[in-house]
């Protein structure tokens, strides 16, 4: 098991920008795949992106390609979600989430295919 904490949450106006991060910790073996999920009001939760921790290579839905990007920052055990040109469908809880061989395109948006979650971090664009 992964223990994940997401933060950096907040409301902001459209056309703003929002750092979400996500620290793992309490793990035996590091995770090699990592990736943000959201689910808006009514909604399932839908994959934003996920990167591979140890080839950085990262991949996103095509609804927040371009103005998405994850990166890491090993030191710290962190991955980022930097979410810039924010618009009203992009409110949502965000939730990282962690796992083993799921870094597939075929695989990584399936929720079910990752085993270890964070609590979440609203995210809130008004228009």
């Amino acid at each position: 098991q992964v223990q994940l904490v997401e933060s950096g949450g907040g409301s902001v106006q459209a056309g703003g920008s929002l750092k979400l991060s996500c620290v793992a910790s309490t793990y035996t073996k590091r995770p090699s795949c990592m990736a943000w999920f959201r689910q808006g009001p009514g909604n399932v939760r839908e994959g934003v992106g996920y990167i591979g921790r140890n080839s950085g290579n990262t991949y996103y839905a095509d609804s927040v390609k371009g103005r998405f990007t994850i990166s890491q920052e090993d030191a710290k055990n962190t991955v980022y979600l930097h979410m810039t040109s924010l618009k009203p469908e992009d409110t949502g809880m965000y939730y990282c989430a962690a796992g083993v061989r799921v870094c597939s395109i075929t695989l990584w948006s399936k929720a079910g295919e990752w085993n270890n979650w964070g609590q979440g971090t609203q995210v809130t664009v008004s228009s």
